[in-house]
């Protein structure tokens, strides 16, 4: 009887092969479509495929928290800040709907945080207390040219009383002498005169102070046109004070408005879950670049300033101690300057950037030494014109000094991509690129993720200007520094372009956030929706039997100190990595960075020595990440370093 079973069940089975092999000689794309379809979902989620490349898994995140992700902190607590701000949404910045959402992964949990400004397009760093600076982020839209209803432009506030200074709110009026009239769109203060008093006769020389604010024109049309320079008298002052205080603007236009930054700054507590307002910046940013220091202070630079152009290398320095911000040595970025931390301080910029300034500007790779401020070019670099959009990590482990760069596309919305990768050797007495492995696709708004096994994993981006006719590249590789190659990924379900974010998570996953696609069609006629889905990858290390488990350690360390972490692995345990927990937006994360840590075996567990160099090693909170010979990582131990 079972051995009839068996050869019925056999008869089925070769009956149904059989059907199918009619079928396919009548409709055979569909049927084989629809069977490769189907093999493919059974094989990506077998152990074996699993093993070998990893999985993703889409998470749910109920309706009422979800959010544009434009930014993505992963905090000392282990939860995710999700900030929105407007979300590239007018409708949400006209109505004062400003978003951030906080994400537990590990118990997938949500809550929705106040958020007091539009921080869209800011930009945020760790701080060596846990907390996170937000600085920047969007005062208006951009208008394109032909939507451009009423003259705009800048206008030099200027003061020439020295013992006065004086805000003007928003709206205030400006009258030409030949009677147009332009009103300020923001509050705008002005600072008393400087005023020298000659030591030698007494005579006081007095020079006009000034602050510049946006104004627009009362009157629709090209009738609010000026092209020449013109000084303009503020309505409503007398005597005095009219003759002291007064504007002057050079060109006032119908041209296209670009987004304009605000100087807003803020700290986000992990403790609290709140944001609060700390000193604001001397200059609107929006895009900008924070960079933390080695003595732990924070570098802004770049963005889009307060009348919609690109600061022109006037960057400052926040000091966390004291919540304020001072001048920094000058220096012209474009917009979100991918710059890494480099040891003995000196800053290398990658040549990496998001969008917006000349293309023959600012653009090109070098090592800035903030101290001396000199700038000395990084040269060798394929296809140097496509670095927009592109990634920059600082290779694992950081001790070895090499950046590396993937993909990038062309300025503005250029079609040009590139597959190109290439490495910095910072090390070298004179460093320059050298060529690294192709990319598998040619990519723009690639993320790049530092793993705990010392790879960097890859995943997403587009082959055209923000997804542009459905170029989203549903692939994901890892890139090894040691072997110089990439191995294959399991494929994302989830396209991800512009505004894209990735995060390394303390379990080991990687989260990946956002996507906002130009056009929603291959025919680029339909326009794109911006993507709220999260999507969550496990390497193949997680699913291994045995990751190395960690008992309790001390929760801080000083630079040079050696700490005991109990653990029954040690005999199996090879590495240790401090791994700086991630910032991301715009496919650029700096705070990111794996250091490796001295390793000794050590009864009941293992001795790690953390390196004394504050350029090597930031201060504040990082995740503590052993692994075995393998490359099997064990779930990470937040240390605070001191």
């Amino acid at each position: 009887m079972p051995a009839r079973a068996s050869r019925l069940k056999s008869h089925k089975t070769w009956l149904g092969a059989g059907a199918l092999l009619v079928l396919a000689t009548t409709n055979a794309p569909a049927v084989l479509g629809f069977a490769q379809e189907k093999y493919h979902s059974y094989e990506i989620n077998t152990d074996g495929y699993k093993a070998e490349r990893g999985h993703w898994d889409l998470m749910a995140m109920p309706a009422r928290y979800q959010l544009n992700s434009i930014h993505a902190v992963l905090l000392r607590t282990g939860k995710v800040l999700l900030i929105a701000g407007s979300g590239n949404s007018v409708k949400q910045f006209e109505g004062g709907t400003f978003k951030s959402t906080l994400w537990d992964p590990a118990k997938n949990t949500f809550k929705k945080i106040d958020t007091p400004k539009d921080m869209f397009c800011a930009g945020h760093t760790q701080l060596p207390d846990g907390k996170v600076l937000i600085a920047g982020g969007t005062a208006r839209y951009e208008t394109l040219g032909g939507d451009v209803k009423r003259a705009g432009g800048a206008m030099l506030v200027k003061n020439e009383d020295p013992d006065q200074d004086r805000t003007f709110p928003k709206g205030t009026v400006f009258l030409s002498a030949s009677g147009k009239t332009y009103r300020s769109q923001f509050p705008v203060h002005v600072p008393p005169a400087h005023k020298i008093i000659n030591s030698t006769n007494g005579e006081a020389t007095v020079t006009a102070n000034e602050a510049r604010v946006y104004v627009e024109a009362d009157q629709e049309g090209p009738g609010g046109i000026t092209n020449t320079t013109e000084q303009y008298e503020i309505q409503g002052l007398h005597g005095e004070d009219d003759d002291n205080f007064y504007g002057i603007a050079n060109k006032i236009g119908l041209d296209k408005k670009d987004f304009q930054g605000i100087r807003d700054a803020y700290e986000f507590d992990p403790a609290t879950e709140k944001y609060t307002k700390v000193a604001s910046m001397s200059e609107a940013r929006w895009y900008p670049t924070l960079l933390t220091l080695a003595d732990g202070k924070v570098l802004a630079t770049s963005g889009l300033d307060d009348v919609g152009q690109v600061v022109p290398g006037k960057n400052e320095i926040y000091d966390p101690a004291t919540h304020t911000w001072s001048k920094a040595p000058t220096h012209y970025f474009p917009t979100y300057p991918s710059l890494f931390l480099t040891i003995g301080g000196k800053v290398f910029y990658s040549g990496s950037n998001s969008g917006y300034g000349p293309a023959d500007k600012g653009r090109a790779p070098g090592l800035w030494d903030l101290a001396a401020n000199t700038f000395r070019a990084v040269p060798g670099l394929k296809d140097p014109d496509t670095l927009e959009t592109s990634g920059s990590v600082l290779l694992p482990p950081a001790q070895e000094q090499k950046v590396m760069v993937f993909g990038g596309g062309g300025v503005g919305e250029s079609k040009e991509v590139t597959a190109r990768t290439a490495i910095a050797d910072l090390r070298a007495p004179r460093p320059t690129f050298d060529p690294g492995p192709e990319l598998p696709h040619r990519t723009r708004y690639l993320n790049t993720v530092l793993m705990p096994d010392d790879t960097v994993f890859t995943t997403g981006g587009s082959g055209d200007y923000r997804g542009r006719g459905k170029s989203d590249i549903l692939a994901a590789q890892f890139y090894d520094p040691k072997s110089n190659a990439f191995s294959a990924a399991a494929d994302p379900t989830v396209g991800r372009n512009y505004h894209t974010e990735a995060l390394l998570l303390p379990d080991g996953r990687v989260a990946v956030f956002g996507s906002d696609p130009l056009f929603g069609d291959e025919n680029n006629t339909k326009p794109g929706t911006f993507e709220q889905r999260v999507e969550v990858y496990s390497p193949p290390y997680l699913y291994r039997d045995n990751r190395p488990r960690l008992g309790d350690t001390p929760a801080t360390v000083r630079r040079g100190q050696s700490i005991t972490l109990r653990t029954p692995d040690a005999a199996r345990i090879t590495t240790a990595r401090l791994i700086h927990p991630g910032s991301a937006t715009h496919v650029t994360d700096f705070d990111q960075r794996s250091v490796a840590l001295g390793l000794k075996r050590a009864p009941g567990g293992i001795t790690v020595t953390v390196p004394a160099d504050p350029s090597l090693v930031p201060a504040g909170w990082h995740m503590l990440f052993v692994t075995d010979g393998h490359g099997t990582p064990s779930q990470a131990l937040w240390i605070k370093v001191e």
